[in-house]
């Protein structure tokens, strides 16, 4: 049958309107010697043969007319994949009968084996449709898209609102066939539903949080050094929405199908040009490492173990994340209690110890590393009652004494008149009130605002100095000045012997007093009381005897303290 032919019979099959686009005819999988690519016959001008025979076919696909291939792939994985994923299913096997390279593109059911049809590539040509027998860089096939799954993976949709046109098997098999119409190129790559916005890929994945997320709705551009040099199909990343970060085929990083590793990723955006800037603040003393590459953890992981770094997913849901607005007429932006738009989405830990799907409190997310099994922070102040490091006991309710994180002041307010007016109108405060980029927009520089990195230990927002016999000075203690007027403690309005102690004796604020709680006794550790041992030894006991009056007994600087009083009861 000459080429005229197969047009005419084609043409029965299409839509009287279909664009030459919407037939084989002129696409990439015209193999004719009159297709458009570089992959094409010599002196072939049938169209259809290259896969279809009229007679004498295999049972594979109707009228097929290729060998399938007995290949044994490498599969997809991925420790957060929920779906069992098997080898390739029959109809896949169709498609990787060219993709996979292995059998030559002129070798047809109908042909002799010693006689293929002669091509200008005798196999599928190295490139981004050569996908070898190594399939672990591509997205799953092969597995089952069935409500069992959906129950278990809740960012896939029920089967049954998956959109119609993704064509799955009779019992729910994802095949290459979900996403490719290999007759119809009409919207390219020959997908079923266009990519454009992610379209595609939400058509499967419901992500909580996207359609309003920052990722979905940008403007910018994405730069070629986040997608390895490859230029994507449309302008603005709101465009290319999934395909700017995630590769379906030949994903350089294999398990998220990504073009980079996870953090890294984030940092060839967000380098101060087109996004927030964090790469500059990379490498400071003080932060969370995200350099410190390592495999991906699973949520569950991420709450129980510690770790030894740590990845911008782990905060921050690349799906959900939403800018920030600079001001929020509520009052619970990033200094409030509640997490602000940039974590949107993501899992926490309780005040109770109990794990989240989603954290709404800003602390929910600092506990997924720092409660119950922290991650061990370098200088950790070995305190009286030592906790081990779990923030989460130091704030509980039923705390002897801690800064209003996790629930309001309880104490009477009087007995701090060094408190500055800002901060005795607030009911509570943000962990990122104290643990904060210096230079972060927040604080009039140009960096990302929040946690990721400082200058000042331990991820500090300003400088607050623990070694014994510091000078006393506005620099020393700057994180405690932020919050309580250096004059009134100088001033010894708190406790009669502050200035003694700071300025004459040299000794820091945290020799006494812990920065987030203390468990134990309201008597014994009210206002932070909490001794830092390699400063203070002996019985260290202090007790609470009325407003603004107690009694120490401890050994400091050599001196001995034996129910020594101050105030009066």
């Amino acid at each position: 049958m000459n080429r005229l032919a197969w047009i005419v019979v084609l043409s029965g099959l299409a839509c009287a309107t279909a664009q030459a686009d919407e037939t084989v005819v002129n696409s990439k999988h015209d193999l004719s010697d009159f297709g458009p690519g570089p992959v094409r016959a010599v002196a072939e001008d049938r169209v259809c043969v290259f896969c279809h025979a009229p007679h004498n076919a295999s049972p594979a696909a109707p009228l097929w007319n290729r060998h399938n291939p007995t290949t044994y792939y490498r599969i997809y994985r991925s420790r957060t994949l929920d779906a069992r994923v098997d080898q390739p299913g029959p109809s896949s096997k169709l498609c990787l009968s060219c993709h996979d390279g292995s059998i030559a593109l002129g070798l047809t059911l109908d042909r002799p084996l010693t006689d293929p049809i002669p091509m200008t590539h005798v196999f599928m040509p190295t490139g981004p449709s050569d996908l070898t027998n190594d399939l672990s860089d591509d997205h799953p096939i092969g597995f089952r898209y069935d409500r069992a799954l959906s129950n278990r993976d809740r960012q896939l949709r029920p089967p049954q609102l998956v959109d119609h046109r993704v064509s799955l098997g009779e019992r729910g098999e994802l095949e290459c066939t979900a996403c490719h119409d290999p007759h119809n190129n009409e919207l390219g790559n020959f997908l079923r539903v266009t990519d454009r916005e992610g379209a595609l890929c939400t058509t499967c994945h419901d992500m909580a949080g996207w359609e309003l997320s920052a990722h979905r709705n940008s403007p910018r551009s994405v730069p070629l050094t986040a997608t390895d040099g490859e230029s994507l199909p449309y302008r603005s990343m709101a465009d290319n929405a999934c395909r700017a970060c995630h590769k379906s085929h030949a994903a350089p990083y294999r398990e998220w199908l990504l073009y980079d590793r996870p953090s890294q990723l984030c940092l060839d955006c967000h380098d101060g040009l087109g996004a927030s800037d964090m790469l500059s603040a990379v490498g400071q003393r003080s932060g969370h490492r995200i350099q410190r590459f390592g495999p991906y953890r699973t949520a569950e992981e991420n709450r129980l173990r510690p770790v030894s770094h740590v990845e911008c997913a782990d905060c921050h849901n690349p799906h959900a994340a939403a800018d920030t607005p600079l001001t929020d007429a509520l009052g619970l932006n990033a200094t409030g209690p509640l997490v602000p738009p940039a974590m949107f989405e993501v899992p926490g830990v309780s005040l109770t110890g109990f794990p989240v799907e989603s954290a709404r409190l800003y602390y929910e997310v600092c506990f997924r590393c720092h409660a119950d099994r922290p991650v061990i922070v370098r200088d950790r102040i070995i305190r009286q009652r030592d906790d081990g490091g779990n923030v989460r006991r130091q704030f509980l309710p039923t705390a002897a004494s801690a800064h209003p994180v996790t629930t309001p002041p309880t104490g009477d307010l009087s007995e701090l008149p060094s408190l500055l007016p800002e901060y005795r109108s607030r009911q509570l405060i943000s962990c990122q009130d104290c643990h904060n980029n210096p230079d972060s927009v927040e604080e009039g520089g140009t960096q990302a605002n929040g946690p990721h990195t400082s200058r000042f230990n331990p991820l500090l927002v300003a400088r607050y100095e623990t070694r014994d016999f510091t000078a006393e000075s506005p620099q020393a203690y700057a994180l405690c000045y932020r919050c309580h007027d250096r004059n009134s403690i100088l001033n010894n309005e708190s406790f009669e012997w502050h200035r003694t102690h700071v300025v004459r004796g040299q000794s820091p604020c945290s020799a006494c007093h812990s920065a987030h709680g203390v468990t134990g006794s309201p008597s014994q550790h009210d206002h932070l009381i909490n001794f830092d041992v390699s400063i203070v030894g002996g019985r260290r006991f202090f007790v609470d005897t009325g407003r603004l009056s107690g009694s120490c007994t401890l050994t400091c600087h050599g001196v001995d303290h034996v129910n020594f009083t101050y105030g009066t009861p």
